[in-house]
């Protein structure tokens, strides 16, 4: 098996490195498990992490896969303008990766960008302390049906159990954004129901009932991790994994989820 790590991270901008300390504070719970998967990642050895983000490159008909030879975090989005240590590409798998898209007749657009969009960068920045060599492969989902995006992830695992390298598996994202009244998209009720949902399903294996979610709630809901989740769990599919949540919070009113999936 070459796919060795697989984890659920959030992106929440509080944790940018130069973020105020009071702000951080209350995100606790996620740093203490992104220390956690930190170590799990790395006594993993992984070679190269594809992370899977939602404000990278976007397109409405196709997958996007940046296959620069160097990537660099880039937190200017939310106010961090430092300039951090640029993680390397995998060219090779992202080639295999096209290559087998284009067999499927599943929409993937290749780019080569240096730039690393914030729901890459947070979770590499925090999880990558110790990994200075590792390669990078970012995907960014699309506005295809949900059954694309747990397809393209079955496709994406195929590739990378016929892959010599040890790849760990991450997808990013934000659960509600309208879980109190202070929160960037106001309050709404589709919010808990929306993050109440994705917790159950996880814990309880009924990965493949992302497929069938209210599109209503989802909309409602406001969230950024749905179709990240639809392709990380479609590459988990006829793998046996248990789940264990890290942490899950909403201080600033927006769901941060932060889980394992321990490959067996």
């Amino acid at each position: 098996m070459s796919l060795f790590f697989a984890a659920i991270t959030p992106h929440p901008p509080f944790l940018v490195p130069n973020a105020p300390a009071e702000q951080k504070k209350k995100l606790k719970k996620t740093a203490t498990a992104f220390t956690a998967l930190e170590h799990e990642l790395y006594v993993s050895f992984p070679d190269t992490i594809v992370i899977l983000t939602g404000h990278g490159t976007g397109m409405a008909g196709a997958f996007v896969l940046n296959a620069g030879p160097k990537m660099r975090p880039d937190f200017s989005e939310i106010g961090d303008l430092k300039k951090y240590p640029d993680f390397r590409g995998d060219t090779r798998l992202a080639s295999h990766i096209k290559e087998s898209a284009d067999r499927a007749h599943l929409p993937l657009q290749i780019q080569h960008s240096v730039k690393l969009d914030h729901g890459s960068s947070l979770p590499l920045f925090y999880l990558t302390a110790h990994l200075p060599k590792i390669k990078v492969i970012t995907i960014g989902y699309s506005l295809l049906t949900p059954k694309d995006h747990f397809d393209f992830g079955y496709l994406l695992k195929d590739v990378i159990l016929h892959t010599t390298s040890r790849v760990a598996l991450i997808a990013s994202g934000d659960l509600s954004h309208c879980l109190t009244s202070d929160a960037p998209g106001g309050f709404s009720a589709a919010g808990k129901k929306f993050d109440e949902k994705i917790l159950e399903m996880i814990q309880g294996g009924n990965t493949s009932g992302l497929l069938t979610l209210d599109a209503k709630m989802v909309k409602a809901s406001q969230e950024c991790a749905l179709n990240s989740l639809l392709i990380f769990f479609g590459a988990l599919q006829r793998m046996k994994y248990t789940p264990r949540i890290l942490a899950y919070e909403h201080p600033f009113g927006v769901g941060y989820l932060t889980a394992e999936m321990e490959l067996h």
